[in-house]
């Protein structure tokens, strides 16, 4: 397709735009209507398998794809992949690409997604240094572990943990280097850090705990305990920032990411922003937040096919997220902040458990891994209205 006008453009292609063009289609869109602008070079793809299945092999690039590219080309939705966007002109309404040419719309989505933190260490540069964020990054370090002996993995939280499980079961010697004192401190309660840390060790992971990388080598990581680790492999799992300079340089409010109220409507009329980008009114807690799990940006993208297909409600979403690691699967619902207490059924020295965090005598976030279908259920029902 090769128009240059559409009703809505999706700045981004990522999860965003590969649920919202499906939720679009359902909602009867029209040839010519969607457009969606990525920078990637692949049609959208779920992300939670770059971590888990895809990057043990289980599954290829077409697998995680959310959509096959035939069924963009057979709803007309124009797909402009490797381009990248110099400026939003708010006021023309369009998108002007870097090297010359320009896509115009009358809804903006702008679904620009978050970019990892790089490292900033003497030899933070070298080819052995990887990170973890995009298919092309998971592919990478997927045969980057088939060759590697020693791996080490920098920082305990979501991407770290399910690297390290990855790279253990690949039958890696891997360690985990991170300056809390336990692992995913600003999640996990004290007793379940010390769950996963046992499992860990017991499967051959090792931690370096209070500690930061100072230096990168060929085959070594100096850390601040003053202790060199060998490893030909090193994978930064150090957080993300949200991609927001080219809302802030059209104008829009932008506070840890691009401001938007309940609508997800930023500070320009007719353009939205969704996903990790977007820090949003949240209408069930009462707060703004800014979220970095797939789950969000699969409701975003879906919310905002609907109601710019004429939906009215404001968005609504109990924040969740899931993992695997090693063979443990477990889910998360909620908001654990200013939690007074936790609660735990099951025995949480085992991997079967659950925990719920309560505030004012109300359960405000829980987790759930291997127990019984109705405490699942209960937790996945958690509701704050």
């Amino acid at each position: 397709m090769n128009t240059n006008r559409y009703h809505t453009i999706v700045l981004g292609g990522g999860m965003v735009a590969g649920y919202a063009a499906k939720e679009f289609v359902e909602a009867g869109l029209k040839t010519e209507e969607l457009g969606i602008v990525s920078s990637d070079n692949a049609v959208p793809y779920e992300r939670p398998p770059l971590s888990k299945s895809f990057l043990a092999g289980k599954d290829n690039e077409q697998s995680v794809l959310i959509n096959p590219e035939a069924f963009y080309r057979g709803h007309g939705i124009g797909i402009h992949l490797n381009t990248q966007i110099e400026r939003i002109d708010i006021q023309g309404k369009r998108l002007l690409k870097r090297g010359g040419g320009e896509l115009f719309f009358d809804k903006l989505v702008i679904a620009t997604g978050a970019r990892v933190r790089l490292l900033d260490v003497p030899g933070a540069d070298r080819e052995n240094v990887l990170y973890l964020r995009s298919l092309s990054d998971s592919a990478r370090l997927r045969d980057a572990l088939k060759s590697a002996r020693k791996a080490v993995v920098l920082g305990s939280g979501f991407i770290g943990m399910e690297v390290a499980s990855q790279s253990a079961q690949q039958g890696r010697e891997t360690m985990i280097v991170f300056p809390q004192d336990r692992v995913w401190k600003n999640f996990f309660t004290p007793e379940m850090s010390r769950f996963f840390e046992k499992y860990y060790e017991d499967r051959g992971v090792r931690f370096a705990r209070g500690a930061k990388v100072e230096a990168i080598g060929k085959d070594y990581v100096s850390i601040s305990t003053g202790t060199k680790l060998e490893a030909d492999l090193v994978v930064a799992g150090i957080g993300v920032t949200p991609v927001t300079e080219l809302a802030e340089t059209a104008g829009l409010e932008v506070e840890n990411g691009i401001v938007v109220n309940e609508f997800l409507v930023t500070s320009a009329p007719d353009v939205y922003a969704a996903g990790d980008v977007a820090n949003y009114q949240d209408v069930l807690f009462g707060k703004r937040r800014r979220v970095e799990h797939w789950d969000n940006a699969v409701k975003q993208g879906q919310y905002l096919a609907r109601h710019l297909s004429g939906g009215s409600e404001p968005f609504r979403n109990v924040p969740y997220f899931f993992s695997d690691v090693f063979d443990l699967s477990y889910e998360f619902w909620g908001d654990t902040e200013g939690a007074e207490q936790t609660e735990y059924r099951g025995d949480v020295n085992s991997p079967s458990f659950s925990a719920w965090w309560i505030k004012k005598n109300k359960v405000v976030a829980a987790f759930a891994m291997n127990r019984p279908d109705t405490e699942r259920d209960q937790a996945s029902r958690l509701s704050l209205q």
